[in-house]
């Protein structure tokens, strides 16, 4: 529950090989309310509707971000593969579930250390210091998220 809201989400992405998204489905519960939303991209950056709708307002966006969720974190951290000190300015295809909206913004990353991404809204109203593992998949997200284990 959040902010009163109770919520629930179940999502599937799939990415090609360079972690690019080339299609993504969610089916999000808020309180008694159900959406579902699904794009396919076409590989070049164009995407599509389940109606067969080209979706201009996201053209040129390689990756999608899902509110509620760090793993969308770790699609563009593993498609950029930066260098340290090196950061890129990307165009996100953005889903907040519980603003119940969907739009591009444009979002920073900032490769820091080996395990650490600084993560950046443009115009910059939020920004984190992310944590991943070697694998790319975020393990902390301050005051978000945080990655446990439960053995047993």
């Amino acid at each position: 529950m959040y902010n009163n809201i109770i919520y629930k989400i179940d999502y599937l992405i799939k990415t090609n090989e360079h972690w690019e998204t080339i299609s993504f489905y969610i089916n999000a519960q808020l309180n008694n309310k159900t959406q579902v939303i699904s794009y396919q991209n076409d590989g070049r950056g164009n995407w599509v509707t389940d109606g067969g709708q080209i979706a201009e307002e996201f053209s040129g966006c390689f990756d999608v971000d899902i509110s509620l969720t760090p793993f969308t974190n770790t699609l563009p951290i593993n498609r950029l593969r930066l260098p340290e000190k090196k950061e890129k300015i990307i165009k996100v295809f953005y889903v907040d579930i519980l603003g119940q909206e969907i739009k591009a913004v444009h979002q920073k990353y900032t490769r820091l250390s080996k395990t650490d991404y600084k993560y950046e809204n443009i115009p910059n109203d939020f920004e984190a210091t992310i944590s991943v593992d070697e694998a790319g998949l975020v393990i902390k997200y301050p005051q978000l998220f945080k990655r446990e284990f439960v053995i047993g």
